[in-house]
């Protein structure tokens, strides 16, 4: 059975982290060090499955125990990719540092948004190095370049509205919310067409 996934509107996108307000508030688990930060990562990793899997209902509950521990043991996949990146910028900028902060924006721009995204759905160290998902952004790369455009001006109207404070948990809770929506129409419906 394949379940078609619709493009998410920029209204859509929006409105969703007010959809239930008061989840809104899940985002003090930042003043609580590294066992909130954990538990606010793995509650960011399910909302990113949400997204794929075409849920805008509004925020999902929280479940801190079991945040906690997806929080950390994705942290702890995730750092083998990262250090490879880092890897990568520095030598970047040993060679220029122009020539580091071009690689650094090329990087951020065309790669790392598939790749975590990808990541955060299957959850293996491997997933993060993928590299075929980025087949995806080069085969759809002007509906890419307008995904993450979308992206950028949702987190600067978020930022904007950060001043009456809302804004904060809104750029935290959809962070990814048009990355993981192209993600799931593009890579997971060819998935479940090939099977």
């Amino acid at each position: 059975m394949v379940i078609i996934i619709e493009t998410i509107s920029f209204s859509e996108a929006f409105k969703y982290p007010f959809k239930i307000p008061k989840r809104l508030l899940y985002i003090l688990l930042l003043i609580i060090p590294i066992i909130g930060w954990f538990a606010l990562f793995g509650y960011i990793v399910r909302l990113i499955n949400e997204f794929i899997e075409g849920r805008y209902e509004g925020l999902i509950k929280l479940d801190f125990t079991e945040d906690l521990k997806l929080g950390f043991m994705v942290f702890l996949k995730a750092l083998p990719f990262y250090i490879v990146y880092m890897i990568i910028l520095f030598a970047a900028m040993y060679v220029n540092e122009a020539f580091g902060n071009l690689v650094n924006l090329l990087l951020g721009f065309f790669v790392i948004p598939m790749l975590a995204v990808n990541f955060f759905r299957k959850q293996t160290v491997e997933s993060f190095f993928e590299f075929d998902i980025l087949k995806v952004v080069r085969d759809n790369i002007g509906e890419y370049i307008i995904t993450i455009l979308k992206q950028y001006a949702l987190a600067i109207i978020f930022a904007v509205l950060s001043i009456v404070l809302i804004g904060i948990p809104a750029i935290f809770f959809t962070n990814s919310i048009f990355i993981a929506n192209m993600y799931g129409r593009l890579v997971e419906k060819k998935e479940d067409s090939s099977l």
